[in-house]
């Protein structure tokens, strides 16, 4: 599976396959940290659980998650297969070799080029599975105005309407076409500028740390890492990553979900954030990201190495 050039497509199939398993394992809480960051009314991370499960049942956790589970096959190995030939090719630029051992300052250029990328590929993905996630029974109407489901020169004052047989969206086919309809090419890529600001340092607190934890449990440096101690780098590089993203994913968020037009931009979403919520809305859905980030990032790195190291034996 390797080019002449160096190129590897297995680490593109693993990264599919690690992701995959990690939306299964953590869209249930990345539903539960969108609404408190989005959403109102949710006292806490408990609280904002038990009232998706009285409304919406188990059913609610899973809202949004077919979009981001079929478009894993391309997010994830491109994450993942651009960060490795990436390293690849910075060790044959450097060394000579592409097999050469990446230093930190290697590895740091290869995380934020890799960060920079999932932007233009992840931005529609996420915004499609907030707009999703975000929709209950109760929409508004001017929401409804947006989408195109009601003329342009309706009366209908903006305030909630009840609809119990009618959603905003039919599902992530009929919110990209909605998306596309009202706002245009540029409506999927809403937040993609705050995404960049958590992206960019984000995958360097993930990939960095996980490739340090993964080191320091070897036995010996020649040593591939256990299972365990891959989970457990993993997990800790996912907490350790999602944690220290959290203010640049609530104004993402905040802007994705954004329907009404409220900010106009980034810096506008932070000032008007901070000035009616004050400096803890930043980190709200800090401990669900703590929590949830584990075992996604445990998940997506076994099973990555695990399928990596598979095809290689092949």
């Amino acid at each position: 599976m390797q080019s002449s050039k160096g190129f590897q497509v297995e680490d593109f199939i693993a990264g599919w396959i690690g992701g995959a398993s990690s939306v299964v394992v953590g869209h249930p809480l990345d539903t539960v940290k969108t609404r408190l960051q989005a959403g109102t009314g949710y006292r806490n991370m408990l609280h904002c659980i038990l009232t998706i499960y009285r409304k919406e049942t188990l059913t609610g956790f899973f809202k949004g998650m077919s979009f981001p589970l079929a478009s894993i096959t391309f997010y994830n190995s491109a994450v993942f297969g651009f960060f490795s030939n990436t390293q690849r090719l910075i060790s044959k630029f450097r060394y000579g070799d592409g097999r050469h051992p990446c230093s930190m300052l290697d590895l740091t250029a290869a995380s934020m080029l890799t960060g920079l990328m999932s932007v233009g590929i992840g931005a529609p993905v996420d915004l499609v599975k907030i707009r999703l996630q975000m929709q209950t029974q109760t929409v508004l109407a001017e929401n409804l105005n947006l989408a195109g489901n009601v003329s342009s020169g309706s009366n209908i004052p903006l305030r909630s309407v009840n609809l119990p047989s009618q959603t905003l969206y039919r599902g992530p086919l009929h919110c990209v076409g909605s998306i596309l309809q009202s706002e245009g090419l540029q409506g999927l890529y809403r937040g993609a500028g705050a995404m960049i600001l958590r992206d960019v340092p984000g995958y360097t607190l993930y990939f960095i740390p996980y490739t340090i934890f993964c080191n320091l449990l070897k036995p010996d440096a020649t040593s591939s890492p256990h299972p365990c101690s891959i989970m457990l780098a993993g997990g800790l590089a996912g907490s350790i990553s999602w944690v220290t993203a959290t203010p640049a994913d609530v104004v993402k968020s905040r802007l994705q979900a954004d329907l009404q037009r409220k900010y106009r931009g980034i810096v506008h979403c932070i000032v008007h954030s901070y000035r009616t919520e004050g400096i803890r809305v930043f980190f709200c859905g800090a401990s669900v990201n703590a929590i949830r980030g584990f075992p996604m990032s445990a998940t997506m790195f076994l099973t990555y190495e695990l399928s990596l190291q598979f095809f290689r034996s092949l």
